[in-house]
């Protein structure tokens, strides 16, 4: 049987960290690594969309007591590869075959595998982080709308053009109008804030990953 990847490494915590200890690592890792800090046509991208998905892939598996347990037996008795951030090797993985395949359902913990099925999980899980992210940076209000302060860093430090969804069309804002009016068009809208971010181009989706990341590392937010 070959070795388990070694989730703990990933997330740069120890086999007994506790839940909190886990999730917080796994916000720093994933900001970090999103692969929407660099453009689309960078050289970068490639290897941040794998970090991106091992990440997940780890916090899917130690971010609940069962999965976890059962990921800790099997590491002890099948062993785990070494790992190194900065190599640009793949996780091992079982052969593609129709369905859901991976290291989880290999050893009974089952989640989707595939290159589509990955980048959407790792999105999906990513989203209830940022989420509390950006409440807690007072970017997203307690319903989870972007707030004005979103906006404002989203528009750039130039004040330049915010994109924005409205209904199925894009519209434009542009200077101080965008701070004081992007706040009461996404409440109107219904629109999540990861809904909103998704929406946006690279470069303001880098900015307020940008922002995160800082408040996170130093401390700000957790």
């Amino acid at each position: 049987m070959s070795e388990l990847p070694d989730y703990y490494a990933v997330l740069e915590v120890a086999p007994d960290s506790d839940q909190e200890a886990i999730k917080r690592a796994y916000k720093k890792a994933a900001l970090k690594w999103h692969p929407d800090r660099v453009a689309a046509d960078s050289d970068e991208r490639p290897k941040r969309t794998k970090m991106f998905q091992k990440i997940n892939d780890a916090y899917y598996t130690l971010s609940e007591p069962t999965r976890r347990r059962e990921y800790d037996e099997a590491r002890r008795f099948h062993g785990t590869t070494s790992f190194d951030e900065s190599a640009d090797e793949e996780v091992p993985r079982p052969p593609p075959q129709t369905g859901p395949q991976s290291w989880f359902n290999m050893f009974g913990f089952g989640r989707p595998a595939g290159d589509a099925q990955e980048d959407q999980f790792a999105n999906e899980q990513f989203k209830s982080a940022f989420e509390e992210m950006m409440q807690e940076d007072d970017l997203a209000d307690d319903t989870h709308t972007p707030t004005k302060r979103f906006w404002t860093i989203a528009g750039g430090i130039s004040g330049g053009v915010l994109g924005f969804i409205v209904g199925n069309s894009v519209g434009m804002v542009t200077g101080a109008a965008a701070g004081s009016k992007m706040g009461a068009i996404r409440d109107k809208q219904g629109k999540s804030v990861y809904e909103v971010f998704q929406a946006l181009d690279q470069g303001q989706k880098a900015r307020i990953l940008s922002e995160l990341a800082a408040k996170l590392f130093s401390g700000a937010i957790s």
